[in-house]
C-alpha cells in the first residue's frame, strides 16, 4: 500500500529529527511543543505499527516481482520503524518515573543511549526509501 509507503517515510524522519536533534530526552510539560510527551508516544505507537504493517503488506513494485523481493524491499524501513517506536516508547516510560530493573529495562537503556546515531540512521533511511523506493533492500 502506498499509504503506508508514505507513513514509514514521514514517521522515520520525523522520528530521526527528532532523535539527532532533540536535546537529549528533555520532554516539556507544554501543550504546544514537539517535546510534548503525547507527542513522543503518539509517534512510537505510529512508527512501530507502521513498521509491523509494512512488515505484513509489503508494496509490489510489479506483476513480475518475486515475493522475496517484496519482503527485502520493506525490511529495513520497517525494523527502523518498529526500533524508533520502541526508543520512543521506552524514553516516555522512563521519563514517567516507572521502576528500572530487569530485562525490559536494559533494553531501553541501551536504545536510549544511541539516540545520535539511531536518529541519523532514521532519516538516512527515510531519505533513501523516499528516493529509491525500489531498491532490494530499501
Amino acid at each position: 500500500m502506498i499509504q503506508l509507503y508514505f507513513l514509514s517515510i514521514l514517521c522515520n524522519g520525523i522520528a530521526g529529527c527528532l532523535l539527532f536533534f532533540g536535546n537529549d530526552g528533555e520532554i516539556e510539560k507544554t501543550q504546544v511543543s514537539i517535546n510534548n510527551p503525547t507527542f513522543h508516544l503518539v509517534l512510537g505507537i505510529l512508527s512501530a505499527v507502521t513498521g509491523i504493517l509494512k512488515l505484513l503488506s509489503p508494496i509490489s513494485y510489479g506483476i513480475n516481482a518475486a515475493r522475496g523481493v517484496l519482503v527485502f524491499g520493506d525490511l529495513i524501513p520497517a525494523a527502523a520503524g518498529i526500533v524508533a517506536g520502541l526508543v520512543f516508547i521506552f524514553g516516555i516510560y522512563r521519563k514517567e518515573g516507572a521502576q528500572t530493573s530487569g530485562e525490559l529495562d536494559r533494553i531501553g537503556t541501551n536504545l536510549l543511549a544511541f539516540r545520535k546515531p539511531l536518529g541519523i540512521g532514521l532519516m538516512a533511511t527515510a531519505f533513501v526509501h523516499f528516493i529509491f523506493g525500489e531498491i532490494l533492500f530499501l
